[in-house]
């Protein structure tokens, strides 16, 4: 069975930081691409950041420069460093494997103040 579940979600004053961590279960990790994708209220799904099996790294346009994203095979696991948080910011964030037909994790709330 695969399980992601995403840890590290809050509330934070606008210009702070959070760290997500998404630890996977059932797949083959170090083969998968791992993403972070956010969705907040009335608005599509779109992508945070994505790293490949080989680490190569991609941000959306709304993260770049205010992200890092990293992985650690050993663990299982692929955390995101977000930094300069905004209040538009606020949304679920979800974490996915793109193994088999893609699985994504239950979401982890984001949210921030002004």
């Amino acid at each position: 069975q695969v399980q992601l579940v995403e840890t590290g979600g809050g509330l934070v004053q606008a210009g702070g930081s959070l760290r997500l961590s998404c630890s996977a279960s059932g797949i083959i990790f170090s083969m998968s691409t791992m993403g972070w994708y956010r969705q907040a209220p009335g608005k599509q799904r779109e992508l945070v950041a994505g790293i490949t099996a080989n680490g190569r790294r991609n941000y959306g346009r709304s993260f770049q420069g205010r992200s890092t994203i990293s992985r650690d095979n050993a663990k299982s696991t692929v955390s995101l460093q977000m930094n300069s948080l905004k209040p538009e910011d606020t949304a679920v964030y979800y974490c996915y494997s793109d193994r088999g037909n893609g699985y994504w994790g239950q979401g982890t709330q984001v949210t921030v103040s002004s």
